[in-house]
Order: structure tokens, then C-alpha cells, then sequence
């Protein structure tokens, strides 16, 4: 539907040409204004596309309320009526961007064919408004997925320093040397407030949010220099709980893992971020790793962050006896030390809680009620997490069984067809069932690459071969395979070829040739 209003002082010449327009044109709604005051009101609720402006009108001349009205709505457009078709109106209305005039009397057939030009003109700006939108909806969605993918390959593997680099710039974070990570404790249902924490974390221009596993959400921080690292971790953790308007029940918790310089020990500061949420019920619903004493004690502080390093492996990997054994000792330990059940329990409580965060990253679900400990005695409390880490095997081992034996080989062809859109590891767990972190885990084990450089391969291959073709410009290809910015895909382009696409292609058509 196109808006259009006719200022004009003249009622009959207004009337005159609103049966025009009607009787010739479709999907149109027409106002009038009978001076250039009343046309500037009626502007600002109508919002005409289209403006038929008299330039002799009492009060305001037609060319003072184009002026007025182009600074408001540089986008609208204006017809100029005038009975004076001289140079100096002309030249005014060309200044003004006026789009045409027409001279008053006009034949039918001028005003029509006048009309036209213009709504046409009128569509295509609308068409490319559009999918300018639809681009830049396209282009957001496809850095949200590259977000959470690159968060997930930084803390459970790596990433080319290409990918990160356009990553931060494309969301104007400002990357530092030091960095840590704080994991977000949430309900179930929490998937309606996940986009109000992307926001607030996009607004501090300050860290990157990973995907949603389980309960739990991890987000990469990079430290402000005109900041402390505790005053800045506390104001993002007071801004994130903020946004739990539901209130305390609803259980929301952050972790705070400890600041380290290198990309290296991103995920040492991730399972730091866990650690830190074993004890939710404190009142103020944040904790600093730093605080707490340690999870599984050490001679010293890094024979300690082994030690924890280990138990979160042997988890991951599924190594059960390993796991007992040191859950074990710490229970033979503590004995020995003569420290009370209940506060042996609450560790070993701890121990647990832990590893169910772990299998959640995983996709492995575990039932396993870490409130049934009821020992009175350390006899007790041996069987009791005996019994406890049993059922928590169980659940591992039903959900690896549950994988198919070429599951794989179903996730590469997945990935190798669908390479070209905007898929995530998390589109790539729904095909086959997984977590995206199983994902990740799997193909560095198994194939040796990360999931993104499989990706980006896959990409560059089908580059190649469209290369082949001399008619499709390399900014058609650059689409066609997936990527949204030519530069960025030239930057991948000769980080993995080590030519530019352009290099590459002139020698590969000079072979042809």
C-alpha cells in the first residue's frame, strides 16, 4: 500500500487529482492539506510515500515545506505542482531531490505517466530496503550461531586466530589479553530469556556467549583495563541476575572463573566457573572460584588445579573406576583427618554436583538424586557414593549406546551438504542426537580437526571447484558457499591456501586454458 498526499490550496485541484490517481492506480491511500502547516501535521502520523506539492500556497511557500519535511523523512518523495514552470523553481526543486513537476494545467496521460516513474521508483527502494533487512537479519543470525560455536571450540579446543579475529570484530568486542569465563546457572524453561543475555552482554561490548547445555551457559569475558577483574565480574554478574525478573526461586547462579593471558587456558578458567557453583544457596548468587577451598586438594595451589583438571577428564572420558578411586581417597582422606561425615558428605555432595554439569555437557541426562545422602557414618557413606556413581555410569553408558556405529561418518556428510548455510553444532547435534560439546570432543579424537576447520574446509573445497567456472564472480562464490563478507572469506581463503581467492583462480583458469 502506498501513501499519498496532495498539498494544495485549491480544494478543486486537490479533488481533481485524487480522482486521477484513484481511477488509475491500485493498493493506494490518499490525504489532503489545504497549506503547508496542516501537510507538515498530517506527515507525521500518514507518512506519505508520495507528496503532489503546490508551490504557491498562502503561509508557507510548497518549496519551505519540502525543506521542513525532507529533514524529517529524507526517504519521502515530491511531485511539484506549480502553474510557474521557471528555472529558479527548477533549480530549487533539484537542490530539494525532487523527484518531478509537473505544470498545472496537466493532461491526465502526463500525471499518470508521472505517477508511475515514481512508484516504481518508489517499489524498488522498498525492495532493496527489504532485503537489506532480510541481509542484515541473515548476517545476525549467522554470527549468533559462529558465536556460541567459536565459544565452544575455545573452551574444549581451539580456534584459528582468523575466525576469532572477524568474530570480534563483527561484534565490536574489544579483545584483551587477559580473560575468563562465567557460567550461568539456570531453570529449565530458561530459552525465553537467552536472547535478554546475548543483549546485555553485546551492550558491554565485552564477551562472547556460548550455547545453552543444560542448565548451564558459559560466556568468555575479556577484562576492561580501567577495571579490576572482581569489580568487573561483579557488575556483569549483578547486570545478568537483573534480568531474572521471576525472582530468586527460580534458581539463576553465576560462576566466576579465575583470569588467565592465554587462549590455552580458556577452559581452565571454564571449569573454574563450575567449580563455583557447587554451593548455589548463598544469598548474594554469584562466586568467585577464588573463594572457595579447593574441590579435590592438592600439596599446592597448582598440584590442586591438576588434580581438578584430571577429575574433570576422567569424567569426560568416561573413566569411572579413575573416578571412584579419587572420590574414594578424598573420603579415606578426610577420615583420617578426622573431619565429620556430614561435612565429608557435603564434599563428596560437591564431587557430584560437578560431574552431573559435565555429563549435561555432554547430552548425557542423569537422574541421580544428589539429596538421597543420608550416611551417619564414613561405612555409609563409601556405599552411598558407591551406589550414586553407579547410576551416574549407568546413564553414560545408555546414552553411548543409544549412538549409532556410523554416526560419525553421518555427521561429516551432514556437515559437507549442508556446508553452505548457516549451520551450528548445534544443528549438526539435532541430526544425530548429540550435545555440541560431544560433537566438538568427537571430532578432535576421532578425525583430528575441530569442528570449524572441518567446516571452513568444506567450504574451500566447494570454492575451488566453482573457481572453475569464469562466468560466477568471486563475490557470488563467496555467498555460495556460506560466508556473508567477501573479506572474510578471503582471509580464509589464503590462510588455508596461501593465495588469495584471486591468485588462485587466475592460475587455475590459466591452466584450463
Amino acid at each position: 500500500m502506498t501513501n499519498i498526499l496532495i498539498v494544495d490550496d485549491e480544494e478543486v485541484e486537490r479533488d481533481g487529482l485524487e480522482m486521477i490517481l484513484k481511477k488509475n492506480f491500485t493498493d493506494i491511500v490518499i490525504q489532503q492539506a489545504k497549506n503547508g502547516r496542516l501537510a507538515i501535521e498530517i506527515a507525521s502520523d500518514f507518512q506519505p510515500d508520495l507528496v503532489f506539492m503546490d508551490i504557491q500556497m498562502p503561509g508557507m511557500t510548497g518549496i519551505e515545506v519540502i525543506e521542513k519535511m525532507k529533514s524529517y523523512y529524507p526517504r519521502m518523495k515530491f511531485i511539484l505542482v506549480t502553474a510557474y514552470a521557471t528555472f529558479d523553481y527548477a533549480k530549487e526543486a533539484m537542490r530539494l531531490g525532487v523527484v518531478d513537476y509537473l505544470v498545472k494545467p496537466s493532461r491526465i496521460k502526463e500525471i499518470v505517466e508521472t505517477v508511475e516513474k515514481v512508484l516504481n521508483q518508489i517499489k524498488g527502494e522498498q525492495q532493496r530496503v527489504e532485503a537489506m533487512k532480510q541481509q542484515e537479519n541473515t548476517l545476525q543470525i549467522a554470527m549468533s550461531l559462529f558465536e556460541t560455536d567459536v565459544v565452544t571450540q575455545l573452551l574444549f579446543d581451539h580456534v584459528h586466530e582468523v575466525h576469532l579475529e572477524k568474530l570480534l570484530e563483527m561484534l565490536d568486542i574489544q579483545a584483551t589479553e587477559e580473560k575468563f569465563v562465567i557460567s550461568l546457572i539456570v531453570p529449565d524453561g530458561f530459552e525465553a530469556t537467552y536472547s535478554k543475555v546475548r543483549g546485555k552482554l553485546n551492550q558491554t561490548g565485552s564477551g562472547l556467549v556460548g550455547a545453552l547445555y543444560g542448565r548451564q551457559l558459559p560466556i568468555i569475558v575479556f577484562r576492561k583495563q580501567d577495571q579490576s577483574f572482581r569489580s568487573q565480574a561483579i557488575m556483569l554478574a549483578k547486570e545478568i541476575l537483573s534480568l531474572n525478573t521471576a525472582g530468586e526461586a527460580t534458581g539463576w547462579f553465576v560462576g566466576i572463573g579465575t583470569v588467565y593471558n592465554s587462549l590455552s587456558q580458556i577452559r581452565q578458567s571454564y571449569q573454574e566457573s563450575l567449580i563455583a557453583t557447587r554451593d548455589t544457596s548463598i544469598p548474594r548468587k554469584f562466586q568467585f572460584y577464588e573463594e572457595l577451598p579447593a574441590l579435590v586438594s592438592g600439596i599446592d595451589e597448582e598440584t590442586t588445579k591438576q588434580s581438578e583438571q584430571q577429575y574433570f577428564d576422567h569424567i569426560r572420558n568416561g573413566e569411572w573406576d579413575e573416578i571412584f578411586q579419587r572420590i574414594a581417597h578424598i573420603i579415606d582422606r578426610l577420615e583420617q583427618e578426622g573431619t565429620m561425615v556430614k561435612q565429608t558428605q557435603q564434599r563428596v555432595m560437591e564431587l557430584f554436583w560437578i560431574a552431573t554439569r559435565i555429563l549435561s555437557e555432554m547430552g548425557v541426562e542423569s537422574d541421580v538424586p544428589l539429596y538421597s545422602f543420608k550416611s551417619t557414618d564414613y561405612r555409609q557413606l563409601r556405599a552411598e557414593a558407591r551406589h550414586l556413581l553407579d547410576r551416574m555410569r549407568e546413564s553414560y553408558e545408555k546414552h553411548l549406546a543409544s549412538m549409532e556405529v556410523d554416526t560419525i561418518q553421518q555427521m561429516k556428510q551432514y556437515i559437507i551438504d549442508h556446508a553452505h548455510e548457516d549451520i551450528s553444532l548445534e544443528a549438526v547435534g539435532r541430526e544425530v542426537g548429540l550435545s555440541p560439546i560431544y560433537i566438538s570432543k568427537i571430532f578432535k579424537e576421532q578425525l583430528g580437526i575441530n569442528y570449524i576447520n572441518f567446516l571452513t574446509e568444506c567450504r574451500i573445497e566447494k570454492a575451488k571447484r566453482l573457481m572453475r567456472d569464469p562466468l560466477k564472480s568471486l563475490k557470488e562464490i563467496t555467498f555460495e558457499v556460506g560466508y556473508h563478507d567477501p573479506n572474510y572469506f578471503s582471509k580464509v581463503f589464503k590462510k588455508i591456501c596461501h593465495s588469495s581467492p584471486k591468485e588462485y583462480r587466475k592460475k587455475l583458469l590459466s591452466k584450463v586454458e
